[in-house]
């Protein structure tokens, strides 16, 4: 069985995700162009697309094919049928604060905002609200979110979720800094030399 508060890191997960879709419908309509660059993508860019993609749906569906066939979570010794207490109070708060950072962040790009890299489509430097404390605040929402709904459903497939994002992000994220340095220029330099990759308080730039 799925407890409760798995159900409830699914219907946030879900949630999200249509918040997603939208809010890069937004961006796409504000910016005049097409902000979904994943098709383009080649190298190790084309597998983090695909690593997201699996991400999110072994977050999803994982849990769903757990519980049509009983053999299958019963071979799994993550699954708790619904007794993590716990571990699902902590998973619902970490899963709803990380969707509502990711979120918060990816709307306050704006027509920036571009679902995977290509050099020469970067849009222009945003470097307020959260990501004066974060370069990719909305990777570090997500990388939330999954772990949360990992805690609240444990499961194999959840668990892999994460760690399977993390990779897809961290490849993701060298890709986008090697483009944006060539084409915002030293404006990205003292940014990234100010602000983390993941999180923490910004630093004086001394230069």
């Amino acid at each position: 069985m799925i407890s409760g508060f798995g159900w409830a890191a699914l219907a946030i997960l879900v949630g999200y995700l249509a918040l997603f879709f939208w809010g890069s419908a937004q961006a796409a309509e504000a910016a005049g162009k097409p902000i979904w660059l994943f098709g383009r993508a080649t190298g190790r860019d084309r597998l983090a697309a695909i690593g997201f993609r699996a991400a999110f749906a072994l977050a999803f569906f994982g849990p769903l094919l757990w519980l049509v066939w009983p053999m299958l979570h019963k071979a799994d010794p993550l699954w708790t049928e619904g007794k993590g207490l716990l571990l699902g109070v902590i998973g619902i708060l970490l899963a709803s604060i990380g969707a509502m950072i990711a979120f918060a962040a990816q709307m306050s790009m704006g027509r920036s905002w571009r679902v995977g890299v290509i050099p020469g489509e970067t849009g222009e430097l945003v470097s307020g609200g959260l990501y004066r404390f974060s370069r990719n605040p909305t990777f570090l929402g997500q990388l939330v979110l999954l772990t949360g709904v990992a805690l609240a459903l444990p499961a194999i497939p959840t668990a892999l979720a994460p760690l399977l994002f993390l990779w897809s992000a961290s490849t993701q994220i060298q890709s986008e800094e090697t483009a944006l340095r060539g084409s915002l220029g030293s404006d990205y330099e003292t940014y990234a030399k100010t602000v983390p990759r993941w999180i923490g308080l910004p630093k004086e730039n001394k230069t």
